[in-house]
């Protein structure tokens, strides 16, 4: 008869192991997939641009998964790998990619060119999720499972180059998902509740950390369901769709982070037929 010990140490490492990983797409806002060599030591940390990087374990390997910044470089890159007396490095290419321009025109022009008490609230704001991107939280090293927060039409995809009544602002950082005001939005994957708050440019917002660097966003919502700390599956209600913050319409934004890069939401949940 099989130890039991021995047998729920073959099970815990099969649970930890996932098949699944995301779409690559070694582009500015994608995603690569880099392979570990062999000989890296099991504790051995990635990082890219001095941000931890997620590693999964697949059946196949051990995988780091690089969140590309919209602001990368285009070219040759590298990501280091670290542990006690063991340092190497792998490096990867970043292609170009032209995204298209949305043009806005906004009736509340504060949106636009906010005044100094709206500037300062703003940066406090910024301040906050910023320090959420930058978070880790070790896990045991799966890929999350992600689906849609929201069935809809997209209204304003990744990457676009944004223009607010003219003036060019930064390019959008995740997949505007257009749906009835009150419509129920869901948890894209497990993870716990890491912020919530009423902002200026973002409106009601929930902030989910799914575990190393990987942080969702989701804006605009006219409701909060969720408290911060929270432990979230799934598919779980955080809210429901609204149109606060700087919104034309009711419309979910949902933003991706890994690594402190902001990327495609589409690489790792593909929409429903």
């Amino acid at each position: 008869m099989m130890n039991l010990r021995l047998l729920f140490l073959t099970l815990l490492t099969i649970s930890r192991v996932s098949t699944a990983l995301p779409e690559e797409s070694r582009t500015l806002g994608g995603i690569a997939l880099l392979p570990l060599p062999e000989y890296a030591p099991v504790n051995a940390q990635a990082l890219y641009m001095d941000m931890p990087v997620p590693i999964i374990s697949t059946t196949n390997g051990r995988t780091a998964v690089v969140g590309i910044p919209l602001t990368a470089s285009v070219g040759q890159a590298s990501i280091q790998l670290i542990a006690t007396d063991f340092a190497d490095s792998l490096d990867f290419s970043i292609g170009d990619k032209d995204y298209p321009e949305q043009r806005i025109t906004l009736k509340d022009t504060s949106k636009v060119t906010p005044n100094e008490a709206e500037l300062a609230r703003y940066a406090r704001e910024a301040a906050e999720q910023k320090a959420v991107y930058k978070t880790f939280t070790p896990t045991i090293g799966a890929w999350p499972s992600f689906q849609m927060p929201i069935v809809g039409e997209f209204s304003s995809p990744f990457g676009l180059k944004r223009f607010f009544n003219g003036e060019a602002r930064d390019p959008h950082s995740g997949l505007d998902i257009a749906a009835a005001e009150g419509k129920t939005v869901y948890a894209p994957a497990d993870g716990k509740i890491v912020q919530t708050g009423d902002y200026f440019f973002n409106g009601q917002t929930v902030m989910i950390d799914h575990g190393q660097g990987i942080i969702s966003m989701l804006c605009h919502l006219s409701k909060i369901s969720v408290v911060m700390g929270q432990t979230i599956q799934r598919g779980e209600a955080i809210g429901k769709v609204g149109h606060t913050g700087r919104a034309t319409g009711p419309h979910l934004h949902w933003g991706l982070s890994i690594n402190n890069a902001r990327v495609n939401p589409l690489l790792v949940a593909s929409p429903k037929p």
